[in-house]
């Protein structure tokens, strides 16, 4: 390929870059400019089952999972470890690892129990916020019974 191609293909995709991310336009649904799937959807019921999801799927899974992989690896760690003053260099690593991993589940747990209680919590915020907002544009408009 010859530098002058490289170069055109190089403008052309920065055109096509240009055009797809305008703000003066509307989104056809797909590619680059953030449009929203067609069937982007979020209802109350949507958050209800995805709360279930985690606290009746997810958490439990993970922690059973998270449980039965550290035991696994204690074992593997106590085969491998110093019985009579040698042993595989490979425990040490184990032991490591094990440490890692359960920062890691414990981790995604909590941004599990982050996230159940977000999803939990949304419709009441943006209900109680639209209600605030609307008892303040009563107040400033002198309008009541809103």
């Amino acid at each position: 390929m010859a530098w002058s191609e490289w170069e055109q293909i190089k403008a052309d995709a920065a055109a096509e870059q240009f055009a797809s991310t305008r703000l003066n336009r509307v989104g056809d649904g797909g590619g680059v400019g953030g449009a929203r799937k067609p069937d982007f959807a979020s209802s109350a019921a949507a958050k209800r089952a995805a709360v279930k999801a985690i606290a009746d799927d997810l958490e439990p899974g993970v922690a059973r999972d998270g449980k039965h992989a550290a035991e696994t690896t204690n074992a593997a760690v106590k085969e491998f470890d110093a019985k009579d003053g040698y042993g595989w260099d490979c425990s040490g690593a184990l032991k490591t690892t094990l440490e890692t991993w359960e920062k890691q589940v414990k981790m995604l747990l909590r941004r599990l129990s982050s996230e159940k209680q977000a999803l939990g919590a949304t419709g009441i915020s943006l209900e109680s916020n639209d209600l605030d907002i609307a008892a303040r544009l009563a107040r400033q408009s002198g309008i009541h019974g809103i």
